[in-house]
């Protein structure tokens, strides 16, 4: 039996052309959706750095909220006391300004407000605490030294001026050293209140020399007391 010879038969120029055509279609519409793709990128990053650019104003927008807010409180507290009947500087009774001055030498008990008694001035102290009679702007002085002697080394050392009322108590200026001996020099402002009690500790027992204390009344804001 004759054996036939296999016969390879060649695609059509249509079908190859069809083919051609498909492959052609497919790399287009890859490039297409990479096109795409790289298109979607710069746009999904774009909307994301606008959205954090909306939080920081957003954030910033409520910041200068509260700062406006907290300021319109101020000058709404100031403008309620410039209504408030007051007297002039030059119609004050000024022997009863608010002021007091403190003259102290002697002994600090770790734990006790000093003892002081008022040397001079109108403000009146009470176990050592000096109760303040009208709300406003108060300048206060402290000079003078202080020796602890149990101070170890390494030991912390601590002056503080204490503000008290009916609810709270905490701390107006303190003074932190390491030393034994040391000076005290003391100027600043202070916003007192009507029955606010002010006292100075010391968180060791201490000698005090020469200390001079003061405390005058600068700008009242509430003080019917002083009027004619």
């Amino acid at each position: 039996m004759t054996k036939t010879p296999a016969v390879l038969l060649a695609p059509s120029p249509a079908v190859a052309g069809s083919a051609a055509e498909m492959e052609g279609q497919i790399n287009v519409e890859l490039r297409n959706q990479n096109q795409m793709d790289q298109e979607r990128k710069p746009a999904e990053n774009e909307g994301k750095s606008w959205q954090r650019g909306q939080v920081r104003n957003t954030l910033h927008l409520v910041s200068a909220t509260a700062q406006w807010i907290l300021l319109l409180g101020c000058l709404i507290y100031l403008a309620i006391g410039s209504l408030q009947p007051s007297t002039p500087w030059s119609s004050l009774h000024l022997e009863k300004l608010p002021w007091t001055h403190i003259r102290y030498t002697g002994e600090s008990i770790k734990g006790v407000a000093m003892n002081f008694t008022p040397y001079a001035g109108t403000i009146q102290i009470k176990n050592g605490s000096i109760m303040i009679s009208c709300d406003g702007l108060y300048l206060v002085s402290l000079k003078g030294f202080i020796f602890f002697a149990d101070l170890e080394e390494g030991d912390l050392w601590k002056l503080t001026l204490q503000k008290t009322n009916k609810e709270t108590s905490r701390p107006l200026w303190e003074q932190t050293v390491q030393e034994r001996d040391n000076e005290i020099n003391l100027t600043m402002v202070l916003f007192l209140f009507e029955k606010d009690y002010i006292t100075l500790w010391t968180n060791s027992s201490a000698n005090i020399t020469g200390l001079s204390f003061s405390l005058v009344l600068q700008s009242p804001f509430n003080c019917s007391h002083l009027q004619s």
